[in-house]
C-alpha cells in the first residue's frame, strides 16, 4: 500500500484542527460539525494511511509520533499555501491570514498588545495571535511569524529590523536612595540591595556598566572599559514589572529598559542611578524569516510596528 497517496489536501487543515484541539469534542465545536463527523473523518485518514495519527481517551486526545510528523509538515505546507496566496493577485495588497506574534511579558503586555488592537482595526482580515514569554523563543522554530524582542539577535539566518531605540537603567526610588545612599561608582553597588531579573540569556546577577560619553571624553578619547559587577539583593524574579513594582516601594536598585520605566522617571516615582555609565544595548526590534519578507501581513504589521514606536518615542 502507497501510504502517502492516502493524504488529501484537505485533509491538512482539518488534522491540524483536531491535533491542537487536544479533544476531540472541541475540535467539533472549532469545526462546526459534530463529534462523530469529526471521529468518523479521522478514523478514515488512519485507514488510508494505515498508520494511527491521535491517541484518543474519553477526555483528551495525543499525537502519535507518526501524528507529530504530519501535525509539523501540515503546518508548514499550510503556512506556504498562505504565503503563495498572499503574494499572487491582489491578496498581496489586502493582508490577510493567521499571524503569530512573540513578545516578552511586560513589553508585550504595554507596548506590543495596544498596537495589535489598532492594527486589527486597520486590518480586520488578520487573525492575530499573540503569545507572551519571560524568554525569547529559539529563532529558528517556525512556531513565529514575527518576534519582539530587546537587542539584536545572534542568528544571522533571520531578518532583524530595528523598530526603536532603547536603553536599559538603573533605577531605585528617592526613598531607598535616602536611606542607603546613592552610588557614586559601578563598585559601590556591591553594597547594595540590586533587585534581580532572570530572563534570557543574560547573566543573573552581573550587571556590565560602560564610562558614558563626558568620562570618555575625560579620559582623552580613548575606548571605554566595561565595568562587570557581581551584584547581590534579597528580591528576584523572572517578570520584570513584578522587579519594578519592588523598586517602587523602595526595596532596592533594579536595571530596566527605558520604555518599561519612563512614565516613573518622569514622575519622579524613580530615579536614575548612576547615569554617566551606559549599560547593554536593549534597542528594539522586529524579528521574522526571510521568506515572510514579502508577506504583507508580516510586512503591514512590522511597519506598523515601527510607525507607533517612532510616535511613542517621539513623545517620550
Amino acid at each position: 500500500m502507497n501510504h502517502g497517496a492516502g493524504i488529501q489536501p484537505a485533509d491538512l487543515g482539518f488534522f491540524v484542527a483536531v491535533a491542537t484541539a487536544g479533544s476531540l469534542s472541541a475540535a467539533a465545536r472549532d469545526l462546526g460539525i459534530t463529534t462523530a463527523a469529526v471521529s468518523k473523518r479521522l478514523a478514515l485518514m488512519e485507514s488510508r494511511l494505515g498508520l494511527p495519527l491521535l491517541v484518543r481517551t474519553t477526555r483528551r486526545s495525543g499525537v502519535t509520533p507518526e501524528g507529530e510528523v504530519l501535525l509539523e509538515r501540515s503546518r508548514a505546507i499550510l503556512g506556504e499555501i498562505d504565503d503563495l496566496r498572499q503574494l499572487l493577485g491582489r491578496a498581496k495588497d489586502r493582508p490577510s491570514g493567521l499571524l503569530r506574534v512573540n513578545a516578552t511579558l511586560g513589553f508585550g503586555r504595554m507596548h506590543v498588545a495596544p498596537v495589535i488592537s489598532d492594527y486589527s482595526k486597520r486590518y480586520p482580515e488578520v487573525e492575530v495571535q499573540l503569545q507572551l514569554s519571560a524568554d525569547p523563543p529559539a529563532l529558528v522554530d517556525d512556531a513565529f511569524d514575527v518576534c519582539v524582542r530587546f537587542g539584536a539577535p545572534p542568528d544571522a539566518r533571520c531578518v532583524a529590523r530595528s523598530l526603536a531605540p532603547n536603553r536599559r537603567l538603573l533605577c531605585a526610588s528617592p526613598r531607598y536612595l535616602r536611606e542607603h545612599g546613592v552610588p557614586q561608582t559601578p563598585s559601590d553597588l556591591a553594597r547594595h540591595n540590586c533587585i534581580g531579573i532572570r530572563q534570557g540569556s543574560d547573566a543573573y546577577g552581573v550587571w556590565r556598566l560602560t564610562p558614558a560619553r563626558r568620562a570618555r571624553a575625560r579620559a582623552g578619547g580613548a575606548a571605554p572599559r566595561a565595568e562587570t559587577v557581581r551584584v547581590r539583593g534579597n528580591l528576584t524574579t523572572n517578570d520584570g514589572e513584578i522587579a519594578v513594582s519592588w523598586a517602587l516601594d523602595g526595596h532596592g536598585i533594579v536595571m530596566r529598559a527605558e520604555w518599561d520605566i519612563q512614565r516613573y522617571l518622569a514622575s519622579g516615582r524613580l530615579v536614575p542611578v548612576l547615569p554617566n555609565y551606559a549599560t547593554p544595548e536593549a534597542d528594539i526590534y522586529a524579528v521574522y524569516h526571510p521568506r515572510h519578507q514579502m508577506v504583507s501581513r508580516v510586512r503591514s504589521f512590522v511597519d506598523f510596528l515601527g510607525e507607533r514606536f517612532r510616535e511613542l518615542g517621539r513623545r517620550g
